[in-house]
């Protein structure tokens, strides 16, 4: 087939929530870009079991146009050869990036690029969980001539992104060739990176490596079928219905890493899916972090690395109220998912630059080998898993479970502060014997390779300039 081909940069500004800060402030540059070729879809040969190991043939061929989102530094030698790839997000009827919001920190540091690509045909055309903003809807003369010809082309038209990056051509990344790509998702995304893992990888072999973010345990079809929206608009109830425990294959040809929350461990049914680490797979299951929480749906709006530990602290303080939405209690406060999946992508990419791979990490405690239901300490915190400073030295319960409310608030999870006598009981020398402890197990997850050391004092300034519960003094 012949190459596919950009056009662009597009005038004007893409529809993308990215961020509400000054990317010229960071050097960087933002554009869009339409990329129009010919695509294939796949289709499966012999079982798909749970070990992964699937047999993918190519099956048909339909011509597509999308977009892709380009976040670069504005000068070439600034940038140090990688490129994130992102396969946006569509469950809210309208393409997302998540895992823009949780790692730009790290990538315009580095001097790394992020490309968003719109895969799936529900962030073009629409017919997603929720009717929500597809591109032609949101913008129709910018977007009509986008062309999708449905989800079982979109791992090829995700393979055909990265190609054209690494070959140089005029586009997205100027005239500099990528010299590591890598693919990344979460959520829905993350199921089909798993099923391109296990079934289009040994065939394409493309990307560098994948960093596999907050998945289920089922994996999409590669026919493109996966969640469809219940008929009671209970979406929580969404996958119910995906019973399956899709491993990743372990004769893996680069680099996986896949990192969890609570809530993708139990309410998503990740943890079915639980393999032993080896060579080329980890596993990170965080404690106390939600799929989603306070610090993507606020703070990486504004959180451009210049911000004040008050104002940061300020955009990651508890809210019921996340969004517009209305929920049941306040959403999960804690930052650490930010955090150490910055240390999960830096550790990747040394893997592929050097082949050191990832710390192996603990998983978390379940009551049942399908871990449907967590082991908790006397405050009600996750036992096992990697260990943050928000649960080992905690002023608050943190979890990903337990969240009310209607939409996808029950992936937001929950914050429980803790009372003063409780607090006393944790901490006699009040604040000051808190900030220390949190300071201590910031250094512990460090030295474990769950923290970067350029977030480390960040993460110490957010427990001694944090918010603080109210009647806790200072001794």
């Amino acid at each position: 087939m012949a190459d596919a081909r950009f056009t662009g940069p597009i005038r004007g500004q893409p529809f993308l929530m990215l961020g509400g800060f000054d990317l010229a402030a960071a050097e960087y540059v933002g554009e869009e870009w339409f990329l129009s070729g010919v695509a294939r879809s796949y289709a499966l040969e012999g079982e798909r079991g749970n070990d992964g190991c699937w047999r993918a043939r190519y099956d048909g061929e339909a011509p597509f146009t999308t977009r892709v989102v380009v976040r670069r530094p504005e000068n070439p030698a600034r940038f140090n050869g990688t490129v994130l790839v992102e396969w946006l997000n569509v469950s809210a009827g309208l393409d997302a990036a998540p895992d823009w919001l949780f790692l730009h920190r790290h990538l315009m540091r580095e001097g790394a690029a992020w490309v968003g690509v719109s895969a799936q045909k529900a962030g073009i055309d629409g017919g997603g969980l929720v009717p929500g903003m597809p591109l032609k809807r949101a913008d129709a003369q910018r977007y009509g001539s986008l062309v999708h010809p449905g989800d079982a082309f979109a791992y090829d038209l995700f393979t055909q992104v990265g190609r054209v990056l690494r070959a140089g051509h005029p586009g997205p990344l100027g005239r500099r060739a990528a010299e590591r790509v890598i693919a990344i998702g979460e959520s829905q995304s993350a199921g089909f990176l798993v099923t391109y893992v296990n079934a289009v990888d040994p065939i394409e072999r493309c990307f560098d490596a994948f960093l596999i973010h907050g998945r289920g345990g089922t994996a999409a079809g590669l026919d493109g079928a996966y969640l469809r929206a219940p008929r009671d608009g209970d979406l929580s109830r969404t996958g119910r219905g995906l019973i399956g425990a899709h491993r990743i294959r372990a004769d893996v040809r680069v680099p996986v890493l896949n990192l969890q929350s609570e809530t993708d461990v139990v309410s998503l049914g990740g943890g079915r899916a639980r393999q032993l680490d080896s060579e080329r797979f980890r596993l990170w299951e965080v404690a106390g972090a939600a799929h989603f929480d306070t610090y993507g749906l606020v703070a990486a709006h504004f959180d451009d690395g210049s911000l004040s530990i008050e104002e940061l602290a300020r955009h990651l303080a508890p809210t019921d109220k996340p969004m517009g939405l209305v929920a049941r209690s306040p959403v999960n406060a804690g930052p650490q998912q930010h955090y150490v999946l910055q240390a999960a992508l830096d550790h990747l990419e040394r893997q592929v630059r050097d082949g050191t791979p990832p710390p192996e990490a603990p998983r978390l405690e379940t009551t049942d080998a399908e871990a449907r239901e967590l082991v908790r300490d006397e405050l009600g915190i996750a036992r096992g898993g990697i260990r943050t400073p928000w649960v080992d030295a905690p002023s608050a319960v943190l979890s990903g479970l337990g969240q009310g409310g209607e939409g996808f608030l029950f992936l937001f999870g929950t914050t429980r502060s803790l009372d003063d006598g409780t607090l006393a009981q944790l901490y006699p020398g009040g604040a000051d014997e808190h900030r220390s402890r949190f300071a201590a197990s910031t250094t512990t997850a460090l030295q474990a390779g769950f923290l970067l050391e350029a977030d480390a004092e960040e993460v110490r300034a957010l427990g001694r300039h944090g918010r603080q519960p109210s009647g806790w003094r200072t001794r």
